[in-house]
């Protein structure tokens, strides 16, 4: 079964992120020259220092560090969600050029099952792999069909992913900065955050929190910081995903 599983990993960062952090903020406030600030800066502990800055609320000297991270075992609905965060930059595998055809050998593109419906056991499992073998049959008439006229060749891959559903697995490669992480954390660590990019969040927090502690120790959802802004809607902490 071609199911697949989430996979995250940090490709690059800034070097010396929290570094960096320090002598862009002291610049601020300093008459000393860029090179007697970083020689300051990198003779003492400046854990204290950014943890005031964050205090404080200046968070535009966080800006200079960026994190990139690849991604796959991901469904096209998280897709969908995640490039709502504007203040990134996205680099993903294209349906376009790389066709899902099953080809000689059965079985069908990779894609991604719900939480929710392995919980209902392992016969609506395997229901939901039938379906995504029907679609998989959808896919690859259109692609034929569309393949053998030469007025509609060009079009089959393009075309062909009209028929393939938000379960369908992609990849990608995304940077953003430390202060739009420390938003999508906020937003994408609360509990009524959807499953599968909460999951994805909290890989990437546990990433990114290695390179720099003191940054990412202020990341979270509001309620860790004795702050919900969900209102009356319920809160999952009690759910099981």
């Amino acid at each position: 079964m071609p199911e697949v599983a989430l996979n995250v990993s940090l490709i690059e960062h800034t070097p010396d992120p929290e570094k960096l952090v320090a002598i862009a903020a002291k610049m601020c406030y300093t008459r000393l020259s860029v090179g007697e600030l970083r020689d300051r800066v990198t003779k003492n502990d400046q854990k204290e220092f950014i943890k005031k800055i964050m205090e404080m609320g200046h968070l535009t000297p966080i800006e200079h560090v960026s994190f990139t991270f690849g991604v796959e075992g991901v469904s096209r609905a998280l897709l969908a969600q995640i490039t709502r965060h504007r203040i990134a930059t996205f680099c993903v595998k294209s349906q376009r050029y790389v066709d899902e055809r099953s080809g000689d050998k059965k079985g069908t593109f990779n894609y991604i099952v719900p939480p929710s419906i392995k919980a209902l056991g392992e016969k609506q499992v395997k229901k939901f792999a039938e379906h995504m073998e029907a679609v998989q049959g959808f896919y690859d008439y259109w692609f034929d069909v569309l393949g053998k006229n030469k007025k509609t060749a060009e079009f089959r891959n393009e075309d062909s992913r009209f028929v393939l559903p938000n379960a369908a697995e992609t990849k990608f490669v995304f940077t953003m900065n430390t202060r739009e992480l420390l938003h999508f954390f906020r937003l994408r660590l609360c509990m009524r955050a959807q499953w599968e990019i909460r999951a994805l969040a909290k890989k990437m927090h546990a990433e990114a929190v290695k390179v720099a502690p003191t940054l990412f120790s202020y990341a979270g959802p509001p309620c860790k910081f004795g702050e919900c802004k969900e209102g009356t809607l319920k809160c999952r902490k009690d759910a099981t995903r």
